[in-house]
């Protein structure tokens, strides 16, 4: 047996691929139980339909889709294909929903996936059912198509058995054995199995089995309609299972698939219908399978008519059986895969559709076997990313039910939930409401995007008008904050900037050990670093300020840092790493005036010799014990100023009370965005993310190889001398045509990169974008275009970056 010994709780589509990729990596000391029968558990995939759909504005997910597709085709089940390859059309009744297509389309194409936006005419050439009347277009993607779950999982068992798993149908998890916060067995109906890992893949009951380990798993089970038509007299004589494609009427929340003569209508417009966890039946007490619920034709009513009406040849036919079938999840949507925070060897991969089921499990596996996933960037997926507030189960209730509600929803990158909200709100919250802000959360905090009480300002600055889209959650104000803060001052509100402390003996080993950067300097200095993967891939950008010889302050981007953080924590209790940021809170007051501001409140010397660029100092403003740290995301002189939160109230108010005669002004994230792409500031998560490296996304200047060793440096090496793509930035020089993100960049009328993120910068009066080009594109100067909405932006490579290069003004 090869491998460390590892128990698989769960054999449905998730579980099967994990047995099989695993093995294949080698790994052959490997259980996978079941309470039901193989291959048809009882779970969400005994009863899935199966439609592999790829688009999604979520890289990895259409990557996790890609890979599910690609093995699925090479699956066979008896001689057979688990993969019927009938393409995917998706219709728009509506020219909203005909604008959300092209912009699909554009998703696929940064992703690489091939597909085209067609015609009305096409789309019924494609599905002949279709009412030519009612659509206005479609997104075709040919490989898109229909999974055969229970083959799929069947042909994935006989590969895992070949080489020596073991599969162990009815044996029902009582139970997981914890020694020294390590797995070492999961105890069973029939007795008990050592284990050194144990990965949960039990679907809908993820979270009744995550519980045994102490583990409060985010995900919902809910029920979704599924219903069949009996005989269309149109289709037949239809010999094969399928022949048109998948279809998706995402107005009316509804898909379908061909079955022979007859046709599958899923149906995502009812009422949400959540279950407990602990509520689902066994196996042996249920009526069809646990993972099937009585069908309530009330519900469905709404979906038959519309079906009706988009494909009227149904209207011969009848709904013939239908059920209410549970599946699962999430607060935002995507999978929850990982090792548990505080129970080493516990794993789940839940919340996972069939549509990404294969690639779940191999990047799983990977993860298992090399410490990382080598094919998939998975920060979206970590399940350590929430932070606790998000773990709350009424939180976790009411945010899967609203994404159930929105699945099919057009969402702008912007919009928020209806609730919960105000969830977290800063000291400054109430000062913030009286000068009209408009808030988005941040982490759960309320954040000002802009004030409307600087509305003023527009009498002063023009600020261009951006294309429909790009104006939504958008005021003209946002460019005015912009404008003013280069020329004045303004103060940011920076509370939801998650900040940790790391203190103890063996502090400074430690971060040396974890960063890129040299944190051994002198008390009060401030340095950017990365916290790197062991692949050399991008983890995070971090600050940290040394504020003691043992005291560290560093801020990080969110809980998946904390988490990075606590699992390298020495056993000897030398390091304590500690969340601050609900008892803190933060004031960036930046600008050329900004110095003039503080000058009146505070003995500290904040002169270019006193408190030099990228370093900390504590002292008072007023009356308050402030941390300050002279360091700028927007390209200006100032500081970072921090405060507990009981004093956070107090420190607004003192300097907005100084700063008033010095043009003073409170300005919102909208305006912060526009000025850090104009100083070519990288943002983790949308910039760049687990799958880049330091040199081409640009802060290989963090990077000092000569400090020793740190995690990462020597996968590092090894990427640094092959390199084939730069984060580049891109300029548009008309004002309408700024673009939002993950949009397709074409360099010589071909698909070369997407946009990371963009903005217009009103202080160069152009558009801003960066975005992921190969290395030979990415040379300024370099005419390329954006795919937007189904037509293309012309853009330049720029050099960068684009405001004050020689850095002037913040070092003035």
């Amino acid at each position: 047996m090869v491998g460390r010994r590892t128990v698989v709780i769960g054999a449905g589509v998730v579980g099967a691929a994990l047995a099989d990729e695993l093995s294949a990596l080698g790994w052959t000391d490997i259980v996978v139980l079941d309470q039901g029968d193989l291959p048809a558990t009882g779970g969400s995939t005994s009863h899935a339909p199966g439609l592999v759909f790829q688009a999604s504005g979520s890289k990895v997910l259409t990557d996790l889709a890609r890979y599910t597709v690609e093995k699925f085709v090479g699956l066979e089940h008896e001689g057979q294909s688990c993969f019927l390859q009938v393409g995917g059309l998706e219709v728009a009744t509506t020219p909203e929903r005909l604008a959300e297509i092209h912009r699909r389309h554009g998703w696929l194409t940064s992703w690489g996936v091939e597909a085209e936006v067609v015609d009305a005419e096409r789309c019924v050439e494609l599905h002949p059912l279709v009412d030519r009347e009612r659509v206005l277009g479609g997104l075709h993607c040919p490989t898109d198509g229909l999974a055969k779950a229970l083959w799929a999982v069947e042909a994935q068992i006989d590969r895992a058995k070949s080489r020596g798993v073991k599969f162990l149908p009815r044996h029902e998890v009582t139970g997981i054995s914890v020694e020294d916060g390590k797995v070492v067995g999961v105890v069973i109906d029939h007795g008990e199995i050592p284990a050194d890992v144990v990965v949960c893949c039990a679907g809908i009951w993820g979270p009744k089995v995550a519980a045994l380990v102490g583990m409060n798993l985010p995900l919902t089970p809910l029920a979704h309609q599924l219903a069949w038509t009996g005989p269309i007299p149109a289709l037949a004589g239809q010999t094969e299972e399928a022949v048109r494609p998948i279809l998706r009427h995402q107005d009316a929340d509804l898909y379908y698939r061909d079955r022979f003569d007859q046709l599958g209508i899923g149906f995502y417009g009812h009422r949400p219908m959540p279950i407990d966890a602990n509520d689902l039946v066994s196996v042996e007490d249920a009526d069809v399978m646990p993972s099937v619920l009585e069908f309530t034709p009330d519900d469905f009513a709404p979906a038959w008519d519309e079906t009706q009406s988009l494909l009227p040849p149904t209207a011969d036919a009848k709904i013939e059986e239908g059920i209410n079938g549970v599946f699962s999840f999430t607060p935002d949507g995507m999978p929850l895969l990982g090792e548990s925070p505080e129970v080493s060897g516990f794993w789940v991969a839940e919340a996972v559709w069939v549509t990404h089921s294969a690639g779940v499990g191999r990047a799983v596996a990977e993860w298992l076997a090399n410490g990382h996933s080598e094919s998939f960037d998975l920060h979206e997926c970590d399940v350590n990313r929430f932070e606790d507030y998000q773990l709350v189960p009424e939180y976790i209730l009411e945010r899967d039910c609203q994404n159930f509600v929105e699945v099919y929803d057009i969402l702008h990158p912007l919009q928020p939930m209806d609730s919960p909200r105000e969830v977290r709100t800063s000291p400054y919250y109430a000062r913030q409401q009286e000068l009209g802000a408009f808030f988005l959360p941040a982490n759960g905090w309320e954040r000002p995007q802009w004030y409307e009480a600087n509305k003023g300002l527009l009498d002063r600055y023009q600020v261009p008008q951006p294309n429909d889209w790009a104006a939504r959650y958008w005021s003209p104000i946002v460019g005015a904050e912009a404008q003013a803060t280069r020329e004045g001052v303004a103060m940011y509100d920076m509370t939801a900037l998650k900040r940790l402390t790391v203190t103890g003996p063996g502090a400074t080993a430690f971060l040396q050990r974890l960063t890129t950067g040299n944190v051994d300097r002198t008390v009060g200095s401030v340095i950017y670093t990365l916290l790197l993967d062991v692949d050399g891939g991008i983890r995070s950008d971090v600050t940290i300020a040394r504020l003691g010889p043992n005291h560290y302050q560093a801020g990080v981007n969110g809980a998946l840092d904390t988490d990075w953080f606590n699992r390298f924590l020495p056993a000897d209790g030398s390091v304590v790493v500690t969340d601050i940021t609900p008892g803190t809170c933060c004031i960036g007051l930046w600008g050329p005036k900004a110095r003039e501001v503080l000058s009146g409140l505070t003995d500290a010397d904040l002169t270019n010799d006193g408190l030099k660029y990228f370093r900390a100092a504590r002292f008072s403003i007023g009356n308050v014990p402030v941390t300050a740290m002279r360091l700028s995301y927007v390209g200006e002189l100032g500081w970072e100023i921090y405060t507990t939160a009981d004093l956070g109230l107090r420190l607004w108010d003192t300097i907005w009370d100084a700063g008033q005669d010095h043009g003073l002004i409170a300005a919102g994230r909208g305006a912060f965005n526009s000025l850090r792409l104009e100083k070519g500031y990288r943002s983790f998560g949308a910039d760049m993310t687990f799958e880049h490296d330091p040199y081409e996304a640009g802060v290989g200047f963090a990077v000092k190889l000569d400090k020793g060793d740190f995690i990462g440096r020597d996968a590092l090496l090894r990427r640094k001398e092959n390199r084939t793509r730069t984060l580049a930035c891109l300029t548009v020089d008309e004002p309408a045509d700024v673009v939002v993100g993950k949009e397709p960049v074409f360099a010589d009328g071909r698909p070369a990169g997407y946009v990371t993120s963009a903005a217009f910068g009103y202080t160069i009066g152009k558009g801003i974008a960066y975005a992921w080009l190969p290395a030979d594109v990415a040379t300024p100067g370099t005419p390329v275009e954006i795919g937007y909405f189904g037509r293309r932006v012309q853009a330049v490579v720029a050099a960068e970056p684009l405001f004050d290069p020689t850095m002037t003004r913040l070092r003035g």
